[in-house]
């Protein structure tokens, strides 16, 4: 096969459309959260529950399915991974209460989990370690479109049939993408696309294989994992609030009807889009700019994110629905920000035969402070409103960022790459 220049950048936009497929899915149940509740008689706390059945498993099997990934490879490891949770969100249209959806959200929860974890894992394969922050920017712009599709998508699936088919239309997706995969995807070694100039670059900014792949046991016992684990604890609630309950704020505390929603709870995921992609530049630009370290750049480019996150915690304190959508869009960028930026991290200081594994277990970390967040809206939304649970997300952010900054001697580029 002759060969294709630049292939690992073609790579990363078959990342980012898995990406975007996997969003998809997700972020079907949120639009269709004020209709689902109305149709099978959901109360707001029931509703928490479906979401955190998805958020347990997808929780508890971030670290297993990286394993998975590693053990079997990625082109098997992510069409396979990928074929499930198309499926898995098709079934949805079988739900006939909220206990149904509570499991087939489980069932999603626990194939999408492989997603981050493997597109994080090819990164690290495919590109040297001053190019990862703007990779992993473009691929993780496939979690704000696939979020940003998802309103308008499911409205007009829902409009012109019904809830069950915009499930079966957002899962079909998944199913295209995983032959895709499948067909396309190597590893860079074995390739037939690849110039052997394109080969020679990734292997030289990558660190020598290790003769023994790290247990986890080994990687959670290492200062690295929590000094990144701990800000991604603390940043993912932000995330899983704009997934899963922005549409339901919008309709029961701002009065907008599923039409309204569909042209208004995309522009977040706009504005996120936006951020996840300039945050992989800003870390070279600072390298480049002001002679920062690698792994400092990173931290710097969260710490400032972290102070815009201070936008949506001030929601409660606008009367317009308009500005509140303004600040949803800032919070989005910074979060996109943060997000590419701490796994990048996580790329940076684990080796490519570990990352999958590491990135998994960060991944649950700061899963288990989405689930955690998500059941505390359930239980305090109706009594207490919305306002104060998002500006609890301002100072988790910060706290976070805080966190990193402390912990930074912490993290090192593997010998080689240095």
């Amino acid at each position: 096969m002759r060969g294709i220049p630049h292939l690992r950048w073609w790579i990363v936009g078959l990342i980012c459309a898995g990406t975007i497929a996997n969003y998809l899915a997700r972020n079907s149940l949120g639009v269709l959260a004020p209709e689902l509740k109305t149709v099978l008689h959901m109360t707001t706390q029931q509703y928490s529950y479906v979401v955190g059945g998805f958020q347990l498993a997808y929780t508890v099997m971030q670290p297993i399915a990286g394993m998975i990934v590693d053990r079997i490879g990625l082109r098997a490891g992510f069409a396979l991974f990928g074929a499930a949770w198309s499926v898995a969100n098709m079934l949805h249209a079988l739900a006939a209460g909220w206990l149904g959806l509570v499991f087939f959200r489980t069932l999603l929860g626990a194939f999408e989990s492989a997603a981050i974890p493997s597109g994080i894992k090819a990164i690290a394969e495919w590109f040297p370690a001053r190019e990862r922050s703007v990779a992993v920017g473009w691929f993780n712009a496939g979690t704000s479109l696939g979020a940003l599709l998802a309103p308008p998508v499911v409205a007009i699936v829902m409009i012109y049939t019904d809830w069950r088919m915009a499930f079966v239309v957002t899962g079909a997706v998944g199913l295209l993408w995983s032959l895709a995969w499948w067909a396309f995807y190597r590893s860079p070694g074995a390739h037939p696309a690849i110039t052997e100039k394109e080969r020679a670059l990734i292997a030289e900014g990558r660190p020598k294989p290790v003769a023994r792949r790290a247990t986890a046991r080994e990687i959670l016992t290492t200062r690295r994992f929590w000094v990144i684990a701990v800000p991604r604890f603390l940043a993912e609630p932000a995330w899983q609030t704009f997934s899963f309950w922005i549409p339901i704020y919008l309709a029961t505390e701002r009065g907008m009807d599923i039409k309204q929603i569909a042209l208004f709870a995309w522009l977040p995921f706009l504005a996120a889009d936006l951020g996840g992609v300039l945050s992989g530049y800003f870390s070279p630009f600072l390298v480049k700019r002001f002679h920062l370290p690698l792994i400092t750049s990173r931290v710097t480019g969260v710490a400032l994110a972290a102070v815009l996150m201070i936008a949506p915690g001030c929601i409660g304190l606008v009367t317009s629905p308009y500005v509140a959508i303004a600040l949803f869009c800032i919070g989005g960028f910074a979060h996109q920000v943060i997000s590419v930026l701490i796994n990048t991290l996580s790329a940076d200081v684990f080796t490519a035969e570990e990352v999958g594994v590491a990135n998994g277990f960060v991944g649950q970390a700061g899963w288990t402070g989405g689930l955690l967040f998500s059941l505390l809206i359930g239980q305090l939304a109706d009594t207490v409103g919305y306002a104060p649970l998002f500006g609890m997300l301002s100072v988790f952010d910060i706290l976070g960022a805080i966190v990193l900054i402390a912990g930074l001697r912490h993290l090192r580029l593997p010998e080689s790459v240095k």
